[in-house]
């Protein structure tokens, strides 16, 4: 591959993909299929991207527009061996809104762009050194706790915009529900956007939808860029969320790494460098903060299509959607009815995919150091306790994620100096009961993780 990563080789007779086979980063099928399937990969990323923007008053065209362009800089960074798409990232919504209140617009974009630089700069210690700290630093008890508290943190705000139409947001939410569990595949993988949609025709029937601004907005024409401003109070909202996007970037490349057969730990750096850098941008031109879409890796997994042609093919048709304001008013249109249906499922989820983590990793909670690491941080952070020192306001997302690693440590330490802990960190179910009594009697000796 060039160094851009955009010399594909054309995979078998570019038409079909043999049993038992995938078509592999640097190969494509022929450039119909590729550019269906590129299409397909911005279908499949629409629904969660235009909700963030949506949700936060955002400009829709503009987080498209940064998206796509994010997109094709991450490819670029990551020399074409990483296939991801970059939308919008969820875990902004809570300190967007919170910012939003204190700062305005302006002042939210500031802690976009600050939470990409420190993106950035944690993703070149890891090109440098590894990325073995982050996980010493962040065990899944952690991780998994700051992930489930930023969605639960966000649950007033959904039942806010449910109670506005609760016969749309009802509507919305139960047909995300019957699609996710009635369809397989990709349709089963959009079951947001099929519940966006249906809620949509449902408040349209019932009179809940204004389309007085896209019938005044042109068919083409640049979206609406607005720069950010600096406050220093808003680095306790923003910090937080990049533990959660180190989270997610390490996590899919895994993913990808696993699906197609490569090691990809050698650009694990690349790839937190480049949505840093996306994440900056974005914010700096009016767009919201970046992530890999965990919707693009269930296309790819379904497609057996991991080219990142069809994702050049994706980021370019973003860019070029986002050029028509008429079709940023028409995503703006949804109302608060829909918002609150899909925020009732998308928040609630967000917080699962925390849980997710502790149950994948096998967090052992018989071990107070856990039990009281998760309990302490979802308390902080589901109740928005709030701390202002001066200019500077910690709300529950800050304090929470803080509480998690200052709770975890500062235990384990005391833990190992007294000898005091008994319990592993990860169940041991399975394991025969001669080794799970040895392993409990060394961690009760050395009060370390067996």
């Amino acid at each position: 591959m060039s160094m851009l990563g955009t010399k594909w080789k054309l995979h078998g007779n570019g038409k079909t993909i043999r049993p038992g086979h995938v078509v592999a980063p640097e190969e494509r099928l022929a450039w119909p299929l590729t550019i269906g399937i590129g299409m397909q990969h911005v279908v499949a990323m629409f629904g969660a991207t235009f909700l963030v923007p949506i949700i936060t008053g955002m400009p829709p065209a503009t987080t498209l527009l940064f998206s796509g362009i994010g997109t094709l800089l991450f490819l670029v960074i990551t020399k074409g061996r990483v296939p991801s798409y970059l939308g919008s990232s969820f875990a902004f919504i809570a300190p967007i809104l919170a910012s939003q209140q204190q700062f305005g617009v302006p002042g939210a974009l500031g802690g976009v762009v600050l939470a990409g630089v420190v993106l950035a700069l944690v993703g070149a210690v890891v090109q440098k050194f590894g990325a073995e700290w982050i996980n010493r630093t962040m065990p899944p008890i952690v991780t998994g706790a700051i992930v489930a508290l930023i969605g639960l943190n966000l649950a007033p705000a959904a039942k806010a915009n449910f109670d506005k139409a609760p016969v749309t947001a009802l509507a919305t939410l139960v047909t995300i529900i019957l699609v996710s569990v009635l369809f397989r595949g990709i349709l089963g993988r959009l079951s947001i956007l099929a519940g966006v949609v249906v809620g949509y025709f449902t408040a349209m029937a019932r009179g809940e939808v204004d389309y007085s601004k896209m019938d005044a907005a042109s068919w083409i024409g640049l979206p609406h860029f607005q720069t950010p401003e600096f406050h220093l109070g808003v680095v306790g909202l923003f910090v937080p969320v990049v533990l959660v996007l180190v989270a997610e970037n390490v996590g899919h490349v895994k993913s990808v790494a696993a699906m197609t057969g490569r090691n990809l730990d050698d650009v694990s750096g690349r790839a937190l460098m480049a949505d840093g850098v996306a994440t900056v941008l974005a914010g700096f031109g009016g767009g919201s903060g970046t992530t890999t879409y965990a919707e693009n890796i269930g296309v790819m997994a379904a497609t057996k299509v991991y080219s990142t042609a069809a994702y050049w093919v994706a980021g370019i048709f973003a860019i070029l959607l986002s050029f028509s304001p008429k079709f940023g008013e028409l995503i703006a249109t949804v109302p608060a009815g829909v918002l609150g249906g899909a925020a009732t499922m998308l928040y609630g989820m967000i917080g699962v995919l925390g849980v997710k983590i502790w149950v994948q990793n096998k967090v052992n909670f018989s071990n107070p150091i856990n039990l009281t690491t998760a309990a302490v941080a979802l308390i902080i952070g589901i109740a928005d306790y709030t701390w202002t020192i001066g200019e500077l306001k910690f709300t529950g997302i800050a304090l929470g994620s803080a509480a998690a690693l200052v709770v975890y440590h500062g235990m384990k330490g005391l833990a190992r100096w007294r000898g005091t802990v008994a319990e592993p960190e990860t169940e041991t179910a399975g394991l025969p009961p001669a080794v799970k009594s040895a392993m409990n009697s060394a961690a009760k000796r050395s009060g370390k993780k067996p």
